[in-house]
């Protein structure tokens, strides 16, 4: 099993930045993907960032330039650096681990979310 926690999330005007941060913890060999999806309110969830173990990135085309997505494998910890935020940016922020367990099965996991709201 597989806990993920978010922090970072807050209020934040059109073209500020934050930082949000994913640690994993519990029972697993190893985490193959971390990553970012959110859901703004009447939308879908949807992809921003994705980071292998080995450092491989995805971005969504509306986070590409803006948006860093980064590992700390030491800590089990993801993070996602956003700049240059735009009101449409406004969503729930969920991190999503991928792994394996001991026995070698694959599992996916999301965390609770935290809230991302950019305003002026």
């Amino acid at each position: 099993q597989v806990q993920l926690v978010e922090s970072g999330g807050g209020l934040v005007q059109p073209g500020g930045s934050l930082r949000l941060s994913c640690a994993a913890s519990g029972s697993f060999l190893s985490i193959n993907v971390m990553g970012w999806y959110r859901q703004a309110p009447g939308k879908q969830r949807e992809l921003v960032a994705t980071a292998t173990r080995g450092g491989d990135t995805n971005y969504a085309d509306f986070v590409t330039g803006r948006s860093t997505i980064s590992r700390d494998n030491a800590k089990n910890t993801v993070y996602l650096q956003m700049n240059s935020l735009k009101i449409e940016d406004t969503a729930v922020y969920y991190c999503y681990a991928y792994s394996t367990s001991y026995s070698w099965k694959r599992n996916e996991y999301w965390g609770q979310g935290t809230q991302v709201t950019v305003s002026s």
